[in-house]
């Protein structure tokens, strides 16, 4: 609960582009990423072609070009030891760009490690800076309040992520992300609030498990729920606590989570992101 009131004012940030979309003033964009398995590249890449921006890649001078697991065994190790992994020099003059996208996939909670010598090297005060990430569960949420703290002086719009298993839906998404955030012109989806919670009847706790079911970092039961329309189908927003794990009764438990679920056309459910 320590960390609900941010997330309802963060998350207030996040769906302005929704409800409060305008067209936005010519202004020149352009999209920095750091992407290993090409997914937050992909995503990158649409803005980009979208909007005829500038892109460039973010570059670790040593790669992290291991499996999942050496990936992870190395992160762990820079965050143990509060270091930061080099990256080359920017070729972009971020003096020649009104707004610039940031795109990296999430690794524990936030934004990669070369996104984070990125941020220290460089001064966006007064730039638009758009965040959008790839990720396994979540954490665009967590990524954008950790970036606010490195950049203070920047003006953070609100921001797009994606699930690495939902990627098929990305460019339609993104289409519509632009569109609501004014930066390309054409109708776009303005959807309603959700309404108060309410305790998950035997249905919907069903639709959850089966939307989060084959996920193995999600182990939790929901407790409320409340549903708005979206094109083609319902959006679900679940209240969950997490819940033992059979033979691991000493893991600690992460508390309270909330996940969004879609249910379209008949589909089989399927969440898209989890806040906790």
């Amino acid at each position: 609960m320590k960390t609900l009131k941010w997330m309802t004012v963060l998350a207030t940030i996040l769906l302005c582009a929704i409800s409060c979309g305008a067209k936005q003033e010519a202004q020149k964009a352009l999209v920095l990423y750091y992407s290993q398995t090409s997914n937050t590249k992909a995503v990158a890449e649409e803005i980009a072609t979208r909007l005829g921006a500038d892109i460039e890649e973010i570059v670790a001078t040593t790669p992290y070009d291991g499996d999942f697991q050496a990936t992870i065994a190395r992160c762990m190790q820079e965050r143990e030891q509060g270091v930061k992994p080099e990256i080359q020099p920017l070729k972009s003059d971020l003096a020649a760009y009104d707004v610039v996208f940031i795109g990296f996939p999430v690794w524990f909670g936030t934004y990669a490690p070369p996104v984070a010598a990125l941020l220290e090297q460089v001064d966006l005060k007064g730039k638009k800076v758009v965040p959008f990430c790839t990720f396994g569960s979540g954490g665009l949420e967590s990524s954008v309040k950790d970036m606010v703290a490195k950049q203070p002086e920047a003006e953070f719009l609100p921001g797009y992520g994606v699930r690495a298993a939902r990627m098929a839906a990305m460019p339609q998404e993104v289409d519509q992300f632009l569109k609501a955030g004014g930066f390309l012109d054409g109708d776009y989806t303005q959807l309603g609030e959700f309404p108060e919670q309410q305790p998950v009847s035997e249905s919907e706790s069903a639709i959850f498990d089966a939307a989060v079911g084959d996920y193995p970092m999600i182990h939790a039961q929901a407790k409320t729920v409340a549903q708005r329309t979206i094109p083609g189908g319902v959006e679900y927003l679940f209240t969950a606590v997490d819940i033992p794990r059979e033979g691991a009764p000493n893991m600690p438990q992460a508390g309270e989570m909330k996940v969004y679920v879609i249910v379209v056309n008949g589909e089989a459910p399927v969440f898209t992101r989890v806040v906790r």
